[in-house]
Order: C-alpha cells, then structure tokens, then sequence
C-alpha cells in the first residue's frame, strides 16, 4: 500500500510539473484540442490502473514477494551478494523491456495492440500513459513472468516500477531541454528528443530507440537513431492512418486492436 500510495504521489507531482514546464518551454509546436488528448490519454491511463488491480491477482512486486518467501528465482538459487543481485535483477528487467518493445513492432498482433501508443498525433506528458488496457496486462504478464524466473528482490521490482513509470513521462514531455545539456545525458538516457523521433510518422524512424530509461540497448542492438529527417519542432508524429477526429476518441482507441493493420 505504501508503495502505491508513493507511486501515485511522484506519477501526480511529474504530471504537474512536467505539464507546467512543457507549456513554458515547448520543443514542439503541438497540435491544438490539448485538453481533449489530455482527457483521452488520462482516461486510457485511468482505464489500465483498474484492469491491473481488478483483472490480475498479482503485481510484479506481489510475484517478487511470493518468490522471495519460497526462495524461488535463478538470483535466489545463486547466493550472490545482495547489491550485485539487485543490479543484476534492475538491468535484466530493463533489458526485457526492450525486448518486448522491440516485438511490439515486429509482430502483427502485438502491434495492433501497440500502435494505440503511437496514434496519437502530438506528444507530451500526457503520452507516457497512452496505452491500450490488453498491452498493459501482457506487459505485467510478462514482467511478473521474469520476476519469478529470476526471483528479483521485492524493493528492486518497486524501484523498478518506479522508474519504469517515472520515465514514461519524462521521455514523452514536449520539453526543449539545452543542446550541451540533452547531448550529455542522451549518452545515458533516454531524452525527450530521443524519444520523440520514436513517435515520428515515418516507420523506419518510429522502428528506432526503443529504449525506456537508458539509451544504452539501442546503441548496443542497432536500433538508435541520433535524428530525424525534419526538424524536431516541426517533425510530423502519429502514424499515416487513424488520424482523423474520430479515431482519437477513447472508444476508437479501445477497439481499434480489432482493425486490420493498414
């Protein structure tokens, strides 16, 4: 309960700050009807919160205390020292993350899943909670899968999510960070820069950086992209279907998993 007391605190404390600061220095020029995307993108976050609290028995740190009760995980069986188990446990969930993004956008079903996240045409704070309820489920799924096969310790997971959800807001806010400054942290971070061209609605630069907290998987596996083709202010983002009114309703963006992919 603590722990999701906390969470929910910093999640509000990010969304306020980050939503004040992206209106004082915006990097790009948004589209307008912000308060409608705002709407949407909070119900569809709101949406997620229930279905992981009333669809599943457990969360990822409910898995980790169950294995650590049972002494059941390869870090468990291992007997290594504490802090090198949690770093071990940190990076290796990070690194599924990747993964699985990575698979959102090579697998037919996954991405129809997926793409709810990269349909909306701006991007801001607001973003980082843009996702459909059924990838939300599977990507606790798999995380709670992991946990108990690695039997990462309960206060990693928790810091784990913590950062997880911390950074989705950071790496989508519409923030026009210093050059010298967002040059210097991209080499560890991910940057809202970086992110953004992630959101482009060209594919080959919406298949780059895929990485949530650290820049360093998509230097390593070939997937980082220093640029976009257009220029960051103006660069369009979204995809080249679903762009119309409609689809950006909330009841659109839930079915839409069930439209083809175009």
């Amino acid at each position: 309960m603590q722990e999701t007391t906390f969470r929910l605190a910093l999640f509000l404390a990010l969304l306020a700050l980050l939503g004040l600061a992206e209106w004082r220095w915006p990097r790009h020029i948004q589209q307008p009807r912000r308060r409608q995307r705002w709407s949407v993108n909070l119900g569809l976050g709101l949406i997620n919160a229930l279905c992981l609290r009333l669809l599943l028995p457990w969360l990822a740190v409910d898995a980790a205390l169950w294995a650590q009760a049972h002494d059941v995980g390869l870090l468990h069986q291992a007997r290594m020292p504490a802090w090198s188990a949690a770093v071990l446990g940190f990076v290796a969930l990070d690194l599924l993350i990747y993964a699985q993004h990575r698979l959102m956008h090579r697998v037919g079903w996954l991405w129809r899943l997926h793409r709810v996240h990269h349909t909306d045409l701006s991007l801001d704070v607001s973003s980082g909670v843009r996702f459909h309820p059924l990838e939300i489920l599977l990507s606790m799924g798999i995380k709670i899968a992991a946990v108990l096969l690695l039997g990462v310790a309960p206060i990693v997971v928790a810091a784990f999510e913590i950062v997880l959800s911390s950074f989705a807001l950071l790496t989508h806010a519409n923030l026009d960070l210093p050059p010298p400054l967002e040059r210097r942290l991209r080499w560890v971070f991910v940057t809202p820069d970086m992110h953004r061209i992630h959101h482009s609605v060209l594919r080959e630069e919406h298949d780059s950086n895929f990485s949530f907290h650290v820049s360093w998987w998509d230097r390593l596996f070939g997937s980082y992209r220093a640029a976009p083709r257009q220029p960051q202010p103006t660069m369009a983002l979204g995809l080249e279907v679903f762009r119309d009114a409609a689809a950006q309703r909330l009841p659109s963006l839930l079915l839409q998993p069930l439209r083809k992919n175009r």
